[in-house]
């Protein structure tokens, strides 16, 4: 009989686990929680969840729930189209966990592979958009246009007109808008542009959004558009269709300034709405503004190539209220298959699939017009808009019957999107229009003028004409992947990160069709299967929360944190008290606090923290007081940033209450929590969830994430809705903040497996196993490092961070020093500077187990030592190996002159035959920065 899954899923066995408890003197798990944990939070209730089940029973069950979703064949279209992910993508990227247990590429020297593929990603949007500089993704195609619509009014900051949507853009996509422009107080006017702009008396639009294609599949001539809104002042925006735009002349051709959209049919599975890449190209003069994540070319140390994340100081952490964005969450591992899938297909591919869809639509519209059904549009790409008065509804039922989704448009139109799949039903939709039979059969010419037809080139640099077949693409696959250092590798200890394992048996159903290939918007009855699954999932976060309410909506952290502001505004809005704007938020929270506050209409004010890290609880008060009359809300992360359990918690809860304010809970560490402490139940109002952290979604090398928000009843009201929902009950309210339902849906089976297999005991035994292995690191390293910050017993949380500024001061060797020469020891460093400068925050999870954590350990020992050596002055800073990390293969060969041995700078733990090698040097940050180059370039990065 195989062992409980919970065995497999937590590193350190009963052994180990008494070998780390004997190390700081406590006889249980228990009497270490007794003590870490504070009394006033502790539940010592039992956590309300079904049994555990075996690895087997789950995968059966999740086989089960997807047998009960009717994908048929997806053309609904709305932004979400059948596609072939190519085997060797699926199975060499989506499946493979060097790929998806990878982390953000904040250590640029270790992550070259998934930033090529990244810049390969961010190289297709700029070609296909005609623009020149494209970010390396975003959420979704309507969270990008409302950092459009964001994007609009910062650069320009005189604009005081309303943002323009077109009235045939996507309907989620307006309903996403209109959220995030109430929260920034900022008028949205949706209109036909039909005959053009719309008068808007003295008050120029600030931008304008045009559909291209249109939601109903008409195609026409945007640039008296966009030349209209130029002479006006505004900034056009164009969100676009990226396999259209293989056959549409590119919106940047045309003028436009900012081009958004999804990536999804560029072979990335329906999944019920997502995860998938979104999008954002923009013209020149406006990379500064880009929300989101940009990938760079650098130089390293040996004076080669290299890349890196560029223009860091937009991101949260850096300008937190001032960021461009809140968006912390990229959809990494999304972009990388879509990249892929234009280099394994190239341009020729991309533009025969692009022909081959155009030329099935347009023989659906031939046939139908010949037996009498009027098509709408006379120009289009892959959507038909047939008007059938009464009988739209008989058409859709006909067709579903037939295994096919349609978009019931009304009650006289039906919309049929033909996707890279759909070729082969096309007579089953013609048999629902009653149209088989049709006079005249043949292959229709085609719907597209020469008036909007491409002209320009894209796609055309040597990656994507090249590796056309199957053993180039897995080679080039498999050498990117080689090139990075994900969890398949070895331990990845960042804090606040919570890098744990992703087990095989919950990454496997995600790739089932009934969960892969369903449409966001079929008829609820064809989705009772991730119905049974949210519902359950919603329920068990619910319980372990302490909450009585959860959306899932969110697709990302800061989503969540997003999603649970605009509930405490609408809140306070219902309560007749909309003057309660001001949002404290303690001096060390994340950085998306303060931008998701300032985005949800609020106004942020900075609460004091501690020489110990703890909130400062004498200038909460002063500052309740001052803003009693304003006072929204705070936002505060339990544990702390600083990971101590903070013993003032539910004081500080009663405080903000006593004063008219909602208590935000950040639950970025809710590893150290579950099973342990409600937030619901000691305090909290409202608490975001990190399914990517806690519950094991993998990070997937910076995306995909799942943001879900958590609230007490008066709260639930003010939940995301969606214009679009299956339930009528959800369709208005809020408002939406995803562009799908469920937001990130497809990926929702890992962390409902992962609970069904842990089961209550199992997730409350990780949560102790977590704070044992960090309070082990603590004790080992704290001989060696100064811990910052500890608890009122001498006990860290599940992270605790390592002080190097007095290293640093009197020796210069600085975090990124020690950083980069982890690399060299095969590790991935801890989370650098935050939430001190000049500090490691280290997270072993419970995954981990003893051998890996000592290995680590005695890493950072060995650093500590030549860290000495510099102290002593045997090496000079700029001699010493901390100083040279990481070591390449290049320093195996050639003259050495250093100080130091090559043994000591490339084998510092030993000769090891699976030692991984850094392909670059250290990388110049500033470079990029000064000399910006953010697509392919024309340069092998790996050429000597």
């Amino acid at each position: 009989m195989s062992a409980p899954f919970v065995n497999r899923h937590i590193g350190p066995d009963d052994r180990q686990v008494a070998t780390m408890l004997d190390r700081l003197g406590h006889a249980s798990l228990d009497a270490l929680m007794d003590e870490a944990v504070p009394a006033t939070i502790r539940t010592r209730e039992p956590l309300k969840l079904p049994a555990a089940l075996s690895e087997e029973a789950t995968a059966a069950e999740l086989r089960a729930l997807a047998a009960a979703n009717v994908p048929g064949e997806p053309m609904i279209g709305l932004g979400y189209h059948a596609t072939v992910t190519p085997a060797v993508i699926r199975r060499n990227v989506l499946e493979d966990p060097s790929w998806y247990t990878a982390y953000t590429p904040y250590q640029p020297e270790i992550s070259q592979g998934r930033l090529e593929a990244l810049i390969n990603f961010q190289t297709v949007v700029a070609d296909l958009t005609g623009l020149p500089t494209a970010g390396s993704s975003l959420l979704d195609e309507g969270t990008a246009a409302a950092e459009a619509l964001a994007l609009a009014y910062r650069a320009n900051r005189k604009a005081s007109g309303p943002f323009v949507l077109d009235a045939d853009a996507l309907p989620q996509t307006i309903d996403v808008v209109r959220t995030r422009a109430d929260g920034l107080g900022i008028e949205v006017v949706v209109a036909d542009l039909t005959d053009g702009l719309p008068e808007l008396g003295e008050k120029a639009a600030a931008g304008v959004l045009v559909q291209y294609p249109g939601a109903s599949g008409r195609v026409r001539d945007i640039k008296p558009l966009i030349d209209a809104v130029h002479a006006r002042g505004g900034l056009a925006v164009v969100a676009a269709d990226l396999l259209a735009l293989t056959l549409l002349e590119a919106p940047g051709t045309l003028g436009a300034d900012v081009v958004v959209g999804s990536a999804q049919r560029f072979g990335v599975p329906l999944f019920y709405g997502g995860p998938h890449a979104g999008f954002m190209s923009v013209r020149a003069g406006l990379e500064r503004q880009l929300p989101g994540r940009l990938v760079g070319v650098s130089l390293d140390a040996e004076g080669r190539p290299a890349y890196r994340l560029a223009l860091q100081t937009r991101e949260q952490h850096i300008r937190r209220d001032k960021a461009t964005s809140n968006i912390c969450t990229a959809q990494v591992l999304l972009a990388v298959t879509a990249g892929m899938y234009a280099v394994y297909h190239g341009p020729g591919g991309l533009k025969a699939i692009a022909e081959e869809v155009h030329a099935a639509a347009s023989l659906v519209a031939d046939r139908l017009r010949h037996a009498g059904v009027q098509v709408v549009h006379d120009s289009f790409f892959d959507t038909v808009l047939a008007r059938v008065p009464g009988r739209a509804a008989d058409v859709v039922r006909t067709a579903r019957e037939g295994g096919v989704h349609l978009r019931l448009v009304d009650a006289d139109h039906v919309g049929i999107s033909v996707g890279e799949s759909s070729l082969s039903v096309v007579d089953v939709v013609l048999r629902a229009f009653g149209a088989e039979h049709a006079a005249g059969e043949r292959v229709a010419t085609g719907a597209l003028g020469a008036d909007v037809r491409r002209t320009t080139d894209f796609l055309t640099h040597p990656v994507f004409n090249t590796h056309h077949n199957e053993t180039s693409m897995l080679r080039y696959i498999t050498r990117l992947a080689n090139r990075d250092y994900a969890l398949d590798r070895g331990m990845i200890p960042l804090g606040s990160c919570t890098m744990k394992l992703n087990a095989t048996t919950e990454m496997e159903p995600i790739s089932l069709a009934g969960f892969a290939n369903l449409h966001p918007f079929v008829p609820a009855a064809d989705a009772e299967g991730y119905r049974e699954l949210i519902e359950s999932l919603e329920g068990w976060l619910a319980e372990v929360t302490g909450y009585d309410r959860v959306s899932i909506q969110p697709n990302a952290g800061a989503q969540g944190e997003y999603a649970g502001m605009l509930a405490i505004r609408n809140y306070h809005r219902a309560q007749g008290q909309s003057q309660r704007d001001v949002c404290l938020i303690p001096s060390s929270a994340h950085g998306t606090n303060p931008a998701s506050a300032v985005m949800a209409g609020m106004r942020v004010v900075v609460v004091k923290s501690l020489d110990d890290g703890t909130v400062d609880l004498d200038d909460l008060r002063a500052k309740c007081d001052e803003h009693a009359e304003r006072l929204a809300a705070i936002m505060v992360t339990y544990p702390s940033t600083h990971g101590v359990y903070e013993e003032g918690i539910t004081e500080l809860c009663e405080i903000v209450h006593a004063a008219g304010g909602q208590v935000y809970i950040d639950g970025a560490n809710f590893n150290a929590l579950l099973g342990y402490g409600r937030p619901g139940r000691f305090g909290g109002d409202v608490s975001h969830l990190n399914l990517h952290k806690t519950f094991c979604i993998p990070h997937g090398g910076g995306g995909p994430g799942v943001g879900p928000v958590a609230v007490r009843e008066h709260l639930a009201p003010y939940l995301p809705t969606h214009l679009l929902h299956p339930d009528p009950k959800r369709r208005e309210g809020t408002g939406a903040i995803s562009a799908a339902p469920y937001g990130s849906a497809g990926i929702l089976p890992i962390s409902w497996a992962y609970i069904r297999m842990m089961g209550a005991e199992g997730l409350t035994r990780a949560t102790a196993v977590a704070v044992l292995s960090a309070n082990y690191i603590a004790a080992r390293l704290g001989e060696h490092f100064p811990v910052l910050y500890r608890g009122e017993t001498g006990l860290v949380a599940h992270e605790c961070i390592l002080d190097l500024r007095e290293i640093t001061r009197a020796t210069g060797v600085s975090v990124d020093d020690v950083a980069k020469r982890l690399i060299d020891y095969g590790f991935h460093a801890p989370t650098m500077s935050f939430p001190v400068a000049g500090t490691l925050m280290v997270e072993p999870t419970e995954s981990e187990d003893l051998a890996e954590i000592d290995r680590f350990c005695d890493a950072m020992i060995a650093i500590k030592g030549e860290i000495d050596r510099v102290a002593a002055g045997e090496w000079t800073l700029d001699e010493s190996p901390l100083h040279h990390a990481p070591h390449t293969t290049r320093a195996l060969v050639g003259e050495w002159q250093r100080p130091y041995s090559r043994e000591v700078g490339v084998f510092p733990a030993g000769h090891t035959v699976d030692k991984y090698w850094p392909p670059v040097a250290r990388i110049d940050q500033a470079y990029g920065d000064r000399n910006l180059v953010c697509a392919c370039p024309p340069i092998d990065a790996y050429a000597d």
